[in-house]
């Protein structure tokens, strides 16, 4: 499982039919520290995360049970949550939103 931030949609006309129907979102880590990290990667979003938002993204068989469609699926990358907030070891509190964060105690 990864935490990230939602950065932007992936639009694709042409696809594999497996696919079709699925929204698809770029995601950019958090970092242990709760930082973003530089990467980002694309997950399939089943629950309607929106641009901003952090969520919960998973992976393999997680994410092909979270999208609903069966092992017989061309992705497996999907946001499983929207994450209401989250406390780090360093007292950093991380919210729904990068501007709900609180800073390290």
């Amino acid at each position: 499982m990864h935490v990230g931030t939602v950065v932007g949609h992936v639009w694709a006309t042409q696809k594999d039919a497996t696919l079709e129907g699925l929204r698809f979102l770029v995601i950019q880590p958090l970092t242990a520290g709760g930082d973003t990290s530089a990467e980002t990667y694309v997950a399939a979003d089943p629950i309607g995360a929106g641009i901003g938002e952090r969520v919960l993204v998973v992976h393999g068989r997680a994410a092909r049970h979270v999208m609903g469609r069966g092992h017989d699926i061309g992705f497996q990358t999907a946001v499983a949550a929207i994450i209401d907030r989250m406390e780090l070891a360093n007292g950093r509190a991380v919210g729904t939103t990068q501007e709900e964060d609180l800073p390290a105690h």
